[in-house]
């Protein structure tokens, strides 16, 4: 089942001005394309929602609410691929924008990084844009139920044999991590329950 497209709770975090309403009305069009069923404006509003009791983690708490703006703006379902133009849209459009050099430059390492999940220990604000993303897998069961009927969805191309396999296999990658959350304010609200929720998971596919 579609979620519903919510509008995201947060700014766009850049100074007021004409570019940035056109940057935040674009990304939400974006967020809101109608082949995507997981990652839509509810998870766009969740990202950003999940970060703000992990933003005191962070070094620099407006980029990483800026990559996640960013970290899906372009997607079609091509791992890596869609990390990587979103992270070139990312460093196109807030240049445009006038954000700072340094600022750009983090934002879409940032929106990079969420390709794989994986960061040097002590990148802190990758742990809290990681994290964030991965809120979804502590939720209540039926939240996560949907979430994992969406992925299906958008991957409603690939015949179930070959999906199960490939699930399965990114579900047994991330039980195999010794924490799935890098920040500890991360592990105390979501780590225990992701893990019931994706051992059950798995155990469905048989």
């Amino acid at each position: 089942m579609e979620q519903p497209a919510l509008r995201p709770p947060a700014p766009l975090d850049l100074a007021a001005s004409p570019c940035a309403d056109a940057l935040r009305a674009e990304l939400i069009a974006r967020w809101a394309e109608p082949h995507r069923r997981y990652h839509t404006t509810a998870h766009l509003a969740a990202v950003l929602t999940a970060i703000e009791p992990l933003a005191g983690h962070a070094a620099d708490p407006r980029a990483v609410r800026l990559a996640a703006w960013f970290h899906d703006a372009v997607y079609e379902g091509r791992a890596g691929w869609d990390e990587e133009r979103s992270a070139q849209l990312a460093q196109a459009r807030l240049a445009a924008c006038g954000a700072p050099d340094g600022l750009v430059r983090e934002v879409a390492r940032l929106v990079r990084v969420t390709a794989s999940h994986t960061y040097e220990p002590g990148d802190a604000d990758a742990a809290v844009l990681c994290d964030a993303d991965l809120s979804v897998l502590g939720g209540e069961w039926a939240a996560y139920a949907a979430y994992a009927r969406a992925v299906r969805q958008e991957y409603r191309h690939v015949p179930d044999e070959l999906f199960r396999a490939g699930r399965a296999q990114v579900l047994r990658r991330l039980l195999d991590r010794p924490h799935l959350y890098g920040t500890a304010a991360g592990r105390a609200l979501w780590e225990a329950r992701a893990r019931e929720n994706l051992t059950g998971e798995l155990a469905s596919l048989g």
